[in-house]
């Protein structure tokens, strides 16, 4: 596997990976309020059958990402783009923003989706920055499994943050 900045004509493939995926939990939100509180809890819960979590952002973007010019690398498994990762930096916040990634639904569980994250946090540390910052959709349970695994702890979330009107859950890794 190799592991390199995305050219131009990665960007045909990258947008025709399946970025979607299957999940059996999901994170679901329960608020509370009372006159002087709210709280926010989120439960992991086992759905009554597999759903599609399909993919919330609109992929147009990869093109614009892409000529930015910062931490935009796919993975090349026997010569063909198997999957990416496309991270900004907010050099003002010191932080990286992950703001793609995908690995083909058939290759997925065989380390490409780690040499991405591997790679992007040697960029980001290599841009002088100190943390990175993750979202996902409350639906998409395989990925944050993935990124606590990676060592990232939840930070925060967003209701409506979608186009789909999903939720987004932040999760942050400080850089060493």
């Amino acid at each position: 596997m190799i592991i390199r900045p995305a050219i131009l004509t990665d960007l045909n493939v990258c947008l025709a990976l399946d970025h979607d995926g299957v999940t059996d939990h999901v994170w679901q939100m329960k608020v509370q309020e009372s006159e002087s509180n709210i709280g926010v809890t989120f439960h992991t819960v086992r759905l009554p059958r597999r759903m599609q979590a399909t993919y919330p952002r609109a992929l147009e973007q990869l093109v614009e990402d892409w000529q930015r010019g910062e931490g935009f690398f796919v993975a090349e498994v026997d010569g063909e783009v198997r999957g990416y990762i496309d991270l900004i930096a907010q050099r003002w916040q010191q932080l990286g923003w992950i703001v793609n990634m995908a690995v083909d639904r058939e290759f997925r569980r065989r380390g490409i989706g780690m040499a991405l994250m591997q790679h992007g946090r040697q960029w980001a540390k290599e841009q002088g920055l100190e943390l990175i910052i993750a979202e996902m959709t409350t639906k998409n349970y395989p990925a944050l499994s993935f990124y606590q695994k990676l060592g990232y702890q939840f930070c925060g979330f967003s209701d409506h943050y979608y186009r789909n009107q999903d939720i987004a859950l932040f999760f942050v890794l400080t850089i060493r």
